[in-house]
């Protein structure tokens, strides 16, 4: 019942719900004495022939007004408790989403995504399950069960009630050995479900590559085994929930077996009426549900208590960037210097970044070029504050980034990932993601800046065309182009662009270079690319290899020296040439 005292704060936060719920509850509990007794009262007037049609409708009143009171209890006491229930799933889901929400990146890096979907829905759904049917489940046994033991001993026969008993303490004993083996086998299956979680949506995200390369049927396969996997851990849940009602069973009709011999006997020997021994079997009929449900409690609240166990500690993790107290609530402005010795990821051992020292004035353009690996997406993420393990420092406007609140510091700033990710929405909906008010001119404006806009109104919706998932249905040039639209439309004071124009031809890469330089003015921009035609008119460039700095300057300055640079130049205008056909 562990999981009942973790939930706790949740039930004192909806006390007055599960309070009425709980009262109304034991009034229908109450109320369901009252037939057995009638019927008892009934059969020993036919016996005694005092059976009247007053006395009958009389009774039949009592039990129409009973029928009706626990009628409205029952649909109260229904919306009270269940009703919170959804609450608390709603308001951990809230919690979830939000926890993911303030996660770093290292933490999507350690988990997959199904699993983190699963703790999102069928974890939730358990622990709904245990804050509604549990307590529902629990109270009623408690009462119905409390109330019919202690009706048959003070107004029928203690000594009959007590022999009826006996077997009780078994099926307490056995429950409770159900219940600790549940938990550990739902635990089980909960993560072998998350893991199938993982595997659909993986496989449906990567679809397109599945069918390129023709693997097919090695998914299939691989899926099997998984889905079986799923299903021996789920059949190994169903075995212990299967023995709840086969003992419950039993022991039921052992109890029953007792009643009867006893209260035969009982009967022959004047200690009881046969109404009363009528009224006893009914009161002992209706522990039946109290015993099962005491059996159902324990799938429930084990089946929680893993679930909730494995939210909180969900949630229980903290973020990488822990922000104090104090901080500059200002979104920053003005030069950014990097001062870094070193950088190392969370888990690594070898730097990414060593020895990182310039300085980009307010309104330049800096340019990152160096082979693939060489520390330019970490120098920008450095920036971004995704991750810890940075000795040195970088400064924005005179400040430590650290001194500012993370999020006044990512407002400041535009970025344009490698990986462009786009909503399932409308094309207009994925420009306006950071700003939704913004108007349709706002968002034309910043289109044709991308120079995407020509493309948009090419399309049967325009701007209303949903994209789907990821943006499935638009090239990779017109994601990278709608990516830069959105951070465009922030109007950053550093716009980042992360490789993002490496699929787009060489003219359009020119006409958006271009774009930004005549409407960014007075505004940082930073380039990481391979194409070097994308960072000739910066103001810095810098040279990456293994995460040092091994050349800087201005284009004109770094191809008249030999290195890294003036090579790449050379090769790509080569390349350039033979593209044209030799031509000039």
């Amino acid at each position: 019942m562990k999981v009942f005292l973790d939930l706790m704060w949740f039930f004192k936060q909806e006390k007055k719900a599960y309070m009425i719920g709980i009262i109304l509850l034991a009034i229908v509990s109450l109320l369901e004495l009252v037939p057995p007794k009638v019927i008892g009262h009934v059969v020993d007037a036919v016996k005694a022939g005092e059976l009247t049609k007053e006395k009958l409708a009389t009774w039949l009143s009592l039990l129409a007004g009973v029928a009706i009171c626990m009628y409205g209890c029952r649909y109260v006491w229904r919306t009270m408790i269940f009703g919170s229930a959804a609450k608390l799933a709603r308001l951990l889901r809230d919690r979830l989403y939000g926890h993911f929400t303030t996660m770093s990146p290292s933490f999507y890096q350690n988990r997959r995504i199904g699993d983190l979907m699963a703790h999102a829905t069928n974890d939730l759904q358990a622990i709904q399950q245990t804050a509604g049917v549990g307590v529902l489940t629990l109270v009623d046994s408690l009462c119905i069960g409390g109330f019919v033991i202690a009706t048959m001993a003070f107004t029928i026969s203690w000594k009959l009630t007590l022999i009826c008993l006996l077997p009780m303490p078994l099926m307490a004993y056995l429950t409770s050995y159900y219940g600790s083996l549940l938990h550990q086998r739902f635990h089980h299956a909960q993560e072998a479900f998350s893991a199938l979680n993982d595997k659909v949506q993986e496989s449906i995200a990567g679809m397109k590559v599945i069918k390129t390369f023709g693997q097919e049927k090695e998914e299939i396969e691989s899926f099997r085994v998984q889905a079986d996997d799923v299903v021996q851990k789920n059949m190994a849940v169903a075995r212990i929930d299967s023995l709840f009602d086969p003992t419950i069973s039993l022991i039921v009709g052992v109890s029953f077996f007792l009643a009867i011999v006893f209260g035969a006997r009982f009967v022959v020997q004047g200690e009881l009426t046969i109404g009363q021994l009528v009224s006893f079997t009914m009161y002992l009929g209706l522990l039946i549900w109290p015993m099962l449900a005491f059996g159902w409690l324990f799938n429930i609240v084990e089946r929680g208590r893993a679930s909730y166990d494995r939210v909180s500690s969900l949630l229980r993790e903290k973020p990488d960037i822990q922000e104090n107290e104090g901080l500059i609530d200002e979104v920053p402005t003005g030069d950014i210097t990097y001062d870094i010795r070193s950088f190392t990821y969370p888990n690594e051992t070898k730097p990414t970044l060593q020895h990182i020292q310039f300085t980009l004035k307010k309104g330049e353009t800096l340019g990152i070029v160096g082979k693939t690996g060489a520390g330019k997406t970490t120098l920008l993420k450095v920036l971004l504050r995704e991750f810890v393990g940075m000795d040195g420092d970088v400064y924005f406007g005179g400040h430590s980034i650290t001194q500012y609140r993370l999020e006044r510091l990512r407002e400041a700033i535009g970025y344009v990932p490698q990986d462009h990710f786009l909503f399932s929405a409308s094309i207009r909906d994925n420009i306006a993601f950071a700003r939704p008010d913004a108007s349709q001119e706002e968002i034309e404006h910043v289109a044709k800046l991308a120079q995407v806009h020509d493309d948009i109104v090419q399309f049967p919706e325009g701007y209303e065309t949903v994209v789907g998932e990821r943006g499935v249905s638009l090239s990779g040039g017109q994601k990278q182009r709608l990516s830069i639209a959105r951070a465009l439309l922030l109007d950053p004071e550093v716009l980042i662009l992360d490789d993002s124009l490496s699929a787009v031809d060489a003219q359009t890469e020119e006409r958006i270079l271009r774009a930004l330089k005549e409407n960014r003015a007075g505004k940082t921009t930073i380039i990481a690319t391979h194409r070097l035609s994308a960072i000739q008119h910066a103001h810095l460039i810098l040279v990456l290899e293994d995460g040092n700095i091994v050349q800087r300057g201005t284009h004109e300055e770094l191809v008249s020296k030999d290195g890294w640079y003036r090579d790449m130049y050379v090769r790509q205008q080569l390349e350039q040439f033979v593209e044209r056909g030799g031509v000039q």
